[in-house]
This record gives C-alpha cells, sequence and structure tokens, in this order.
C-alpha cells in the first residue's frame, strides 16, 4: 500500500483499496492459496454487479501479481456490461431543486447542483473543494491534483472551470451562509452529500452528465468539453498534439457556448 500510495492517488481510493485487500486476505486466513482464492473470488462475483466485481478483482490481481504469484495471470474477467447513460436536462435539474426546497442545507444543495451541472466537474472534485478554489469574480473554479492537500485528480493534472451567472448567484448566497456559522466544515463534504442525495431525482455524480449533455445540445466543440472536464488525452491526437488552449481561451469559448455575455478578457492565474 505504502508503494501504492506513491502514485498520487487519493486517501479515499486507497482506503477503498486497503478494504478490498483486507477481505480478500482474511478470507484466505493470510495465506494465499489459489483453491480458497477461487471461492472467495466466486462469492464476489455473485454478491455483486460486474462493475464493481471487476473493480475489487482489478486490485486483487495487481496485489498478486506484485507477489509474483503465477496463477494470477490466468485470471480472465468478464466482459463490461452495456451501458447507456442516464439522460440528465434541464427538467431534473429543476425536478431536483425542487425536490430539496425548504430543506435545512438547501442553499448548499441549489450550490453544488448548478455549479457541477455548469462545470462539468467528478462529484469526487466537487467534494475536495475549497472556498479559494473559487473564484467569484471571474467565475473560474481551479481543480487541484494536490495529494499532499487531500485533492486529486482522475488525470492527475490540475485544470481550471468555468460556471455559469446561475451558478455563481447560487455559490455567493452559499458561501455567505456557510462564513456564518452554520456548522459545515467543508463546502461539499462527501458523506455529508452523498447522505443528502440518497432519494433525489438524480445523484451528484450525475452533474457531470447534465453538463456534458447541455454542452451537446448546444453544439459546444467536443475538444474543449474533454479539456473542461478532465477527460484523459490519451489516444486523441489533436488533444495530445495541436490543439492548445490557453484558459483565457477555454473561458471565451465556455461563455459563447454556455450564454455568458460577460467579458472574458480576465487573467486566470494558475494554482
Amino acid at each position: 500500500m505504502s508503494i501504492f500510495e506513491l502514485s498520487g492517488i487519493s486517501k479515499g481510493h486507497m482506503k477503498e483499496v486497503h478494504h478490498y485487500l483486507k477481505n480478500y486476505l482474511l478470507y484466505v486466513d493470510y495465506r494465499i492459496d489459489k483453491t480458497k482464492s477461487i471461492l472467495y473470488f466466486k462469492q464476489i462475483k455473485e454478491k455483486y454487479a460486474i462493475a464493481t466485481y471487476k473493480k475489487q478483482m482489478y486490485q486483487i490481481i495487481k496485489f498478486l501479481t506484485y507477489y509474483d504469484i503465477g496463477w494470477a495471470k490466468d485470471i480472465e474477467l468478464p466482459s463490461d456490461p452495456v451501458y447507456y447513460p442516464k439522460r440528465i436536462n434541464v427538467e431534473m435539474i429543476q425536478q431536483t431543486l425542487s425536490h430539496f426546497e425548504g430543506h435545512q442545507y438547501f442553499k448548499q444543495i441549489k450550490a453544488i447542483v448548478l455549479l457541477g451541472a455548469s462545470s462539468g466537474m467528478r462529484a469526487e472534485e466537487m467534494y475536495q473543494l475549497n472556498p479559494e478554489d473559487i473564484d467569484v469574480e471571474n467565475r473560474i473554479i481551479h481543480i487541484n491534483h494536490n495529494p499532499s492537500n487531500g485533492q486529486t485528480t482522475k488525470t492527475f493534472q490540475s485544470r481550471v472551470s468555468f460556471f455559469t451567472k446561475e451558478a455563481e448567484e447560487a455559490y455567493i448566497e452559499y458561501l455567505a451562509y456557510f462564513n456564518n456559522g452554520c456548522g459545515l466544515e467543508r463546502l461539499f463534504s462527501q458523506t455529508h452529500m452523498i447522505h443528502l442525495f440518497r432519494n433525489a431525482p438524480i445523484r451528484a455524480k450525475d452533474l457531470r452528465k447534465s453538463f456534458s449533455q447541455e454542452w451537446d445540445r448546444r453544439g459546444g466543440p467536443t475538444s474543449i468539453k474533454k479539456i473542461l472536464m478532465g477527460h484523459s488525452m490519451r489516444g486523441d491526437v489533436d488533444l495530445m498534439h495541436y490543439n492548445a488552449q490557453s484558459p483565457e481561451d477555454l473561458k471565451a469559448i465556455y461563455d459563447r457556448v454556455m450564454d455568458n455575455n460577460t467579458k472574458t478578457d480576465v487573467r486566470i492565474d494558475s494554482k
């Protein structure tokens, strides 16, 4: 696990992997036996969905390979199931806000919904945000990969994204509440947000889908969407070798696509 930590993964992911490996080792009584291991693998395959089973097995196989367990290389994982993205539109965003109308934390919920739906951040990235990461005046979010500060991104790269005027208004209102003794320690604590959204029409992770789909409905460039959402550039020749955009370029394109008719000649400081 110490070697695994050097890759710069988040503490949450470290905890998750530790849980997978500990459950496996407890089952085999800390003796890596092939027959007993296969029985365990069958159990988790029957218990979990294919995606979750593969997620656990991937880490266990890495662990076994690290210890040069020869038979680990013979384990074949099932193909991924056919996945159909959930369609999220403006009406569903409004339904979610209506669902929370009058809630004690409505200002917080409205802020994360509108920020997420207009920026394309991953849910985990929103949970890690600090107030200093959000430039309200210029509507810029600094999405930092800084493991020492508890902030990580999937691509291990920091980036910027942006948000709409509507999200700006909601966030300003929430920030005043947050800074006025509301009792919340983080802007959007993961445990707190997952609990809040457990019965909502959509989940926090769906907000990223909302941004992606709405961007395409407005005819926004796919390449710019990939940059804003922090997609991996591997295999995309254009983004890897040709399409270089400054933060100011991205801001100007974002505002055109998202109909934010404001001045874009601002200086965006990288963090």
